[in-house]
């Protein structure tokens, strides 16, 4: 599915590219995918996807990734590499959404065609086109189904919420916030993180969206509570670091674990 988007986008990219005024052919063409990590299984697939993709349209890819979730510094670097490369187009999966607006502009300004996916930049129309996921309705819908699956203990649960970064990108708060709607919890404010007052949550911390640091923040909220049953994450990579977390203590059999993006390796 992964690849089969980033395929499609990619033409996508090389169509309108060859549409201008003065067409490029594809062999001309040179691009840009920058994706939020290299180590999320999710984003590998993309950069497979993407790379395979440019390599039978003939398009010069070149593929940036930050050190970890939220590395936006180097999201903005690698743009401006892009820029100054001369690429004609730039792929994004967006650390942070509002802060890479202004370099998203600058290319925008010197010509190249910007497509976020993933995630929607914030404004929307920061970017040239978005292909993105519904991160409210995933969250939402993992919400819906931890619910269904404890049945009347959901409203006795104790709620560990693993999210990516304290700088809350838009995709960290729609996750949560969708989740805690669809687990039937009064989200206040859907555009903040943490302003529920429901004594299910135990409480919110943060993943960078990898294993060490989904076990690191698992290991802190069993700190405040040990009857810890459910745990939502980000992504994968931080679901796996919660398990590990469990199993250390030995509670990996009784706590239910929900994440979005079908990631995991194997």
């Amino acid at each position: 599915m992964k690849k089969a988007l980033l395929g499609a986008t990619l033409g996508a990219l090389a169509l309108s590219l060859t549409a201008l005024p003065s067409p490029a052919k594809a062999a001309d063409i040179g691009a840009c995918l920058v994706t939020k990590t290299d180590i999320n299984p999710f984003f590998v697939k993309m950069k497979e996807g993407a790379s395979a993709k440019a390599e039978e349209l003939g398009i010069d890819l070149s593929t940036f990734a930050g050190k970890v979730d939220g590395d936006h510094e180097t999201q903005v670097q690698a743009i401006e590499s892009c820029i100054a490369s001369g690429a004609k187009g730039i792929l994004i999966t967006a650390s942070d959404t509002k802060a890479i607006v202004p370099v998203v502009k600058k290319a925008r300004d010197a010509g190249l065609l910007v497509i976020a996916l993933d995630t929607p930049l914030e404004p929307i129309d920061a970017a040239d086109a978005t292909f993105a996921t519904d991160n409210f309705k995933a969250g939402e819908l993992i919400g819906k189904w931890a619910a269904a699956k404890l049945g009347d203990k959901a409203a006795d649960a104790k709620i560990a919420m693993l999210d990516l970064t304290p700088s809350a990108p838009s995709v960290d708060v729609l996750r949560d916030q969708g989740f805690m709607k669809g687990f039937g919890i009064d989200i206040k404010d859907p555009n903040k993180i943490g302003d529920e007052d429901d004594d299910r949550v135990v409480g919110h911390d943060v993943t960078n969206g990898n294993e060490e640091g989904g076990r690191e923040a698992m290991e802190n909220l069993m700190q405040r509570d040990s009857e810890i049953n459910v745990v939502y994450t980000i992504n994968e990579p931080a679901a796996a670091g919660a398990y590990e977390a469990l199993k250390a203590f030995g509670m990996q059999d009784g706590v239910l674990i929900v994440s979005v993006d079908g990631g995991c390796p194997g």
